[in-house]
């Protein structure tokens, strides 16, 4: 699974927006066509989050996400590549690699 995270708040120079859309673009459907990408989309803003813990067994519900960060999760893909070398070359071309951070990490197979 790619976690693909950035600064809501950060803002990109006016040729830097323009670059996304297309570079976005290019990189779906280079990673579709060959069968990469399973799914994925974006998420709504950490404004829209909401955190649940239970604590002694008490519900606990807080607005907003449970670390404060710089960077949140924005958004996934979930990839099928034959090693962690391709999965790093998938997320090096995912356009927020730019200006965020693509958090590589296998599912749980134990």
């Amino acid at each position: 699974m790619m976690l693909v995270c950035a600064d809501e708040s950060a803002e990109l120079s006016p040729e830097e927006e323009a670059k996304v859309g297309p570079r976005f673009d290019a990189w779906f459907k280079d990673v579709t066509s060959r069968g990469i990408r399973l799914d994925g989309d974006r998420l709504q803003s950490v404004s829209d989050a909401t955190t649940v813990r239970v604590r002694d067994d008490e519900l606990l519900i807080s607005d907003g996400p449970f670390a404060e960060t710089k960077e949140q999760i924005v958004g996934f893909d979930i990839i099928d590549c034959k090693d962690l070398d391709e999965a790093i070359d998938v997320a090096s071309r995912h356009p927020v690699a730019r200006f965020g951070t693509i958090e590589v990490r296998p599912f749980w197979t134990g």
